[in-house]
């Protein structure tokens, strides 16, 4: 996961050339994911006509950047399933039965990467392993680098944004409802959002 570059956000001039980039090894290392400051949200759409969103808020993780390589970079996700949070108990409770994530049987959603590419500027994509409800599919993960920086508490921070999308079928979660008017209760498309800080091991 090579989170490596910063475009310069000082506009460009005839006169002045274009700022040099960051040392890129100065961010390899070990981070350890900041769950305060982390957001990992998902989007489905109810009843053909809306979006229904919601986020998890038990999250731990790790990254190892390699500033040299960013092919070299890994991450890890563990997501604890009973921590989801679609602003609604009813809906909540239900998310956590048996009709969808069974998290009495299964209460932790994985992520371990596979491959990290790094495609110009601040974009890179890093695909894994995505383990839910006993399956393990792969996963891919467009990425954007928001920047690296020490916090007032002397902590090393890195940041990005992050998007994908899945076919919730392929991890077993079928579970629906036909509607009168044609079409189902929940799409089978779900997009992931990332947004996520982590800090420098010591």
């Amino acid at each position: 996961m090579g989170f490596f570059s910063r475009k310069d956000s000082t506009p460009a001039t005839t006169a002045t050339p274009a700022a040099t980039g960051p040392d890129l090894t100065a961010l390899t290392g070990d981070y350890t994911v900041d769950p305060a400051h982390t957001t990992i949200g998902f989007v489905a759409r109810h009843a053909m006509v809306t979006n229904v969103k919601g986020r998890f808020h038990d999250i731990t993780g790790t990254l190892h950047l390699d500033g040299a390589d960013p092919s070299r970079s890994t991450a890890t996700l563990d997501i604890r399933m009973d921590s989801i949070d679609t602003g609604s108990a009813d809906r909540d409770g239900h998310l956590k039965s048996s009709d969808f994530f069974k998290t009495d049987e299964f209460p932790v959603m994985t992520f371990r990467s596979t491959k990290a590419e790094a495609l110009g500027g601040d974009d890179y994509r890093i695909t894994g392993d995505l383990s839910l409800l006993g399956v393990t599919k792969p996963v891919t993960i467009d990425l954007e680098f928001n920047g690296a920086a020490k916090d007032p508490f002397g902590n090393e921070r890195v940041g990005f944004e992050g998007k994908a999308e899945i076919l919730r079928s392929e991890w077993g979660l079928t579970w629906n409802a036909a509607l009168e008017t044609g079409g189902v209760l929940v799409s089978d498309k779900i997009k992931l959002n990332f947004d996520i800080s982590a800090v420098r091991n010591a």
